[in-house]
């Protein structure tokens, strides 16, 4: 079951989220909070799995809360679910830590998907978001190339795969994948795991310096 907790500062979203998610096979909304500060308390009462965030709140912001969250509770996955899709809005989201990012206009299958795949550490975007976002991100001809075992760990991030998932399939430590991400974040000059499983995804094994 998909524990999920939803942050929005109008009462009506906050119900039509619960109504809606609440009719899906294997998703359970366990809270919600009107803002990002109240939000922060019900996460660590209730340790969701998945946390739908709105960006525009009063008191703390959607951003600040999911870059709490996520430095607090890293197993805790945040969706940003919002009205705003400029491309600052979702490279600030992103950044922060989301794992998605979706408009609240997106179709209700979309907002299920999401879920899912946050639940599962996978990257989902909207069509809108993906492309606002591509287009801010800017990666810089790395003046020092990926390794063989740099390449393969983007790889694996861009699957969606935590580090201690890595570290088993490649038959590495943990340790040492938390070393490869960092080097390959710097390289690609992004700044979170979202980024450089995007970059990943855009450019194709081709197109990643190596």
């Amino acid at each position: 079951m998909i524990r999920v907790v939803v942050v929005d500062d109008h009462w009506v979203v906050r119900q039509g989220l619960r109504l809606f998610l609440g009719q899906e096979e294997g998703i359970e909304v366990v809270g919600e909070a009107a803002d990002g500060e109240e939000a922060l308390g019900v996460v660590e009462a209730l340790r969701p799995d998945v946390v739908l965030m709105d960006v525009l709140m009063p008191r703390l912001d959607g951003i600040a809360a999911t870059r709490r969250i996520r430095e607090r509770w890293p197993d805790v996955e945040v969706v940003a679910l919002t009205t705003v899709a400029d491309g600052e809005a979702v490279v600030a989201a992103i950044g922060a830590g989301a794992t998605g990012y979706l408009v609240k206009e997106a179709h209700g299958d979309a907002l299920v998907a999401a879920v899912r795949a946050a639940a599962e550490g996978r990257v989902e975007l909207s069509p809108e978001a993906a492309r606002r976002l591509a287009s801010a991100i800017r990666p810089r001809g790395a003046t020092e190339p990926l390794t063989p075992r740099e390449r393969e760990v983007l790889a694996e991030v861009a699957e969606g795969r935590a580090n201690k998932e890595i570290a088993v399939r490649l038959g590495i430590s943990e340790k040492t994948v938390k070393a490869h991400v960092t080097r390959v974040l710097e390289k690609l000059g992004v700044q979170s795991r979202t980024q450089a499983a995007l970059v990943a995804v855009r450019s194709g094994a081709a197109g990643l310096p190596g």
